[in-house]
C-alpha cells in the first residue's frame, strides 16, 4: 500500500498516535446487523426466546401442582368414605378372609363382591340373599384380571348346616362372613377382601358418576318388574323393559334394571347364568368409568358418593392400587368366566348342579390353564371363559 493511503502514521519508535480511520461496512455486514450494530447473535437475542419459555415451564409447573392438590382433595374425600365402609362390614366377616402378603398392586388378590338388595329383602319381610356372586382376581404377575360368576342357584353345602341348598342362602344365613366361607369351600380359592354391594343404592354410584356405557349384545325386551310409570292404568298398557342391541347410555336406574333383568321375552334361552354375565358388564362399566380423567376431575365432590353402597374390609390405598391394576390391564388380560352346570329340581326348587368342568373353570381364572369358552352343547348353564371386556 502506498504510504499516502495508510491510515497511520508511522513513528521510529515504532508507536502508533492518531485516529484511525475505518473502512466502511461491507454490504452483506450491514444487513446482518439490526439498527443498533448489534450482531443477532448477541444476548439480547438470545433473551427473546428464552422468556416465553420460562413462560410456558412456570405454566406447566402450576398445572401440575394444580393436579396434584386436587387428587390429594379427591383422595382424602374417597378416604373418608371409605371408612364409613369399613365400620358397615361385621367384624366376623374379616376373620374369616384369608391374609395376603403383600400389596395388591404386586400380589395377586381374590375379591369376593356380593350384591345385596337390602331394601327388597325389608319390602319381602325377609333376610336378604346375595343377588350377585362375583369373585375378582388381579394378578399382576400375569397382567390378568379375570371375573368370576358364580349363579345365585348353585346347588352347594354350605358350612355349618345340613343337606344342600342354593348358595346365595348363605348370606342369609350368616351374612358376608359365611358367604366367604361358602365361596372358599366351592372354589378352592382364598379369598382375600369382601366388598358388599347393596343394589338399593347401586343407582347412586353411577348417577355419581355420571351413568356407563353398556354394550347390550342382544336385544331385551323384559318382564314388567319395576313399572316406571306414574298410575297403576298405564303399567297395564307398558309392555315392559326394552334394551337395544349395542353400547347405550345408562343412569343409575336402568343399569339397575339391566343387572336385574331374568326373563327375556325375546329370547326363552337366557338364564340366570347369562343375568350374571350382564352384572359382570354393568360391574366392568363403572370400573372403567371410576378410573376415568372425568371421574378424576370431580373427584372432591364424588369420590364419597363411590364407596356410600359399599360394606368392606379394603382400604382406600388398597382400592387406589387395584384401580390401578385395572387401568393397566389390557383387552388380552381380561377375562370374564363362570361356573355353570344342569338344571335341577329337587323338591320342588329349581337348582343349577355343577358340572366337573367347574375345576377347569378355577384353573383359568388362576392362570394355571388357558381360557376356554363353554364346550358346545353345554347348554344354557356351560362353564368358561372368554377374554376381553
Amino acid at each position: 500500500m502506498a504510504p499516502k493511503e495508510k491510515p497511520y502514521r508511522v513513528y521510529r519508535g515504532g508507536r502508533l498516535k492518531g485516529p484511525v480511520k475505518h473502512e466502511p461496512l461491507r454490504r452483506e455486514h450491514r444487513e446482518a446487523t439490526d439498527g443498533s450494530g448489534a450482531h443477532p447473535s448477541s444476548k439480547p437475542a438470545r433473551r427473546s426466546w428464552r422468556r416465553p419459555l420460562k413462560t410456558v415451564l412456570a405454566l406447566l409447573a402450576l398445572v401440575l401442582v394444580l393436579g396434584v392438590v386436587w387428587g390429594v382433595l379427591g383422595y382424602l374425600s374417597f378416604r373418608g368414605g371409605v371408612k364409613d365402609a369399613n365400620e358397615r362390614l361385621p367384624r366376623g366377616a374379616q376373620a374369616a378372609l384369608a391374609s395376603q402378603n403383600g400389596l395388591p398392586l404386586t400380589t395377586p388378590t381374590n375379591i369376593l363382591v356380593l350384591g345385596i338388595d337390602e331394601g327388597g329383602a325389608r319390602g319381602r319381610g325377609g333376610s336378604a340373599r346375595s343377588d350377585a356372586i362375583l369373585v375378582i382376581r388381579s394378578d399382576p404377575d400375569a397382567g390378568r384380571m379375570a371375573q368370576l360368576s358364580i349363579p345365585r342357584d348353585l346347588r352347594v353345602q354350605i358350612p355349618g348346616r345340613d343337606g344342600f341348598d342354593k348358595i346365595n342362602a348363605a348370606y342369609a344365613f350368616g351374612g358376608p362372613t359365611l358367604a366367604i366361607r361358602t365361596v372358599q369351600s366351592v372354589t378352592g380359592l382364598e379369598i382375600n377382601h369382601v366388598v358388599v354391594v347393596d343394589f338399593s343404592t347401586f343407582p347412586q354410584v353411577i348417577d355419581a358418576l355420571g351413568g356407563v356405557t353398556i354394550d347390550v349384545p342382544r336385544p331385551i325386551l323384559s318382564n314388567r318388574f319395576e313399572c316406571p310409570r306414574a298410575s297403576d292404568a298405564a303399567c297395564s298398557r307398558w309392555k315392559g323393559w326394552r334394551f337395544r342391541r349395542g353400547e347405550e347410555e345408562m343412569d343409575g336406574k336402568r343399569a339397575l334394571v339391566y343387572a336385574r333383568i331374568r326373563e327375556n321375552q325375546l329370547n326363552p334361552n337366557e338364564s340366570d347364568i347369562t343375568r350374571g354375565e350382564r352384572q359382570q358388564a354393568v360391574i366392568q362399566a363403572m370400573g372403567d368409568e371410576v378410573v376415568s380423567f372425568g371421574t378424576f376431575v370431580r373427584g372432591p365432590f364424588i369420590a364419597g358418593d363411590l364407596v356410600r353402597p359399599l360394606a368392606t374390609d379394603l382400604s382406600a390405598n388398597q382400592l387406589v392400587q387395584l384401580g390401578w391394576r385395572k387401568f393397566r390391564t389390557p383387552e388380552s388380560g381380561r377375562l370374564r368366566c363362570r361356573l355353570g352346570g344342569v338344571a335341577l329340581t329337587e323338591g320342588g326348587v329349581s337348582y343349577i348342579q355343577g358340572s366337573e368342568e367347574n375345576r377347569s373353570v378355577i384353573a383359568m381364572v388362576t392362570g394355571d390353564s388357558a381360557p376356554q369358552p363353554p364346550p358346545p352343547g353345554s347348554g344354557p348353564f356351560g362353564p368358561g371363559c372368554v377374554t376381553g371386556a
